[in-house]
């Protein structure tokens, strides 16, 4: 027996399925019709205020002790600042994924490490920015950076400052660590050569010199 029209719109009207997925439909219809308004509404305030910040502004930054002022956008990072912007640069930190994945930028900020790609310059303002160029030198290096010699931890040199300048501030927080833990600490670091053998050796070297 064949159900009559009105039957099966009776039961079209009962059916849980159909009625749940109209319901969805419509909230997801609902939805996009108030986000289409709040999109109108906040161009609309955009249009009516004031106009974004453009242009340059200055900063004054405390680069490895020195105070260095710069004229930078709003929108450039700490990288871009420290590489490009500065006179003369400071080239320590290195740009190479730029979207801190890597870590190959990393510098210190107030004895931090931070991946300076992802940290606005004019939010660095009043604090110690310190890169590889700030821990040592060539004449005078610390102890990472001597241990990474003596080990030969260094391929391409691309992560090289990245990696020292991440142990040797965990090395001041945990002086005396074990493989395991240095490890860890390097995990925000990169090596496209592999060099994570000598790497972990060289910061097992620094700590034991250190200590020594």
């Amino acid at each position: 027996m064949t159900k009559s029209r009105d039957d099966r719109d009776e039961q079209k009207q009962h059916d849980p399925g159909r009625r749940k997925f109209l319901k969805g439909v419509g909230i997801v219809g609902a939805g996009a019709a108030i986000a289409d308004h709040l999109w109108v509404e906040a161009e609309g305030k955009e249009q009516q205020g004031s106009e974004p910040l453009a242009g340059n502004v200055k900063v004054t930054l405390d680069v490895n002790g020195a105070k260095r002022d710069v004229q930078v956008e709003p929108r450039t990072t700490l990288l871009n600042a420290l590489r490009n912007h500065l006179e003369p640069a400071v080239t320590g930190p290195k740009l190479v994924c730029d979207v801190g994945t890597c870590g190959a930028c990393t510098v210190l900020l107030d004895g931090k490490p931070v991946y300076s790609c992802l940290v606005l310059a004019v939010d660095a303002v009043n604090k110690k920015v310190t890169t590889v160029e700030g821990l040592g030198s060539p004449e005078k290096p610390n102890a990472v950076q001597a241990a990474f010699v003596e080990n030969d931890a260094l391929m391409c040199g691309f992560c090289t400052p990245g990696f020292v300048t991440t142990i040797s501030a965990y090395l001041k927080k945990n002086p005396n660590p074990s493989l395991a833990e240095v490890r860890e600490a390097c995990k925000g670091n990169f090596c496209r050569c592999g060099t994570y053998p000598r790497v972990f050796e060289a910061a097992l070297a620094a700590a034991k010199r250190s200590n020594g």
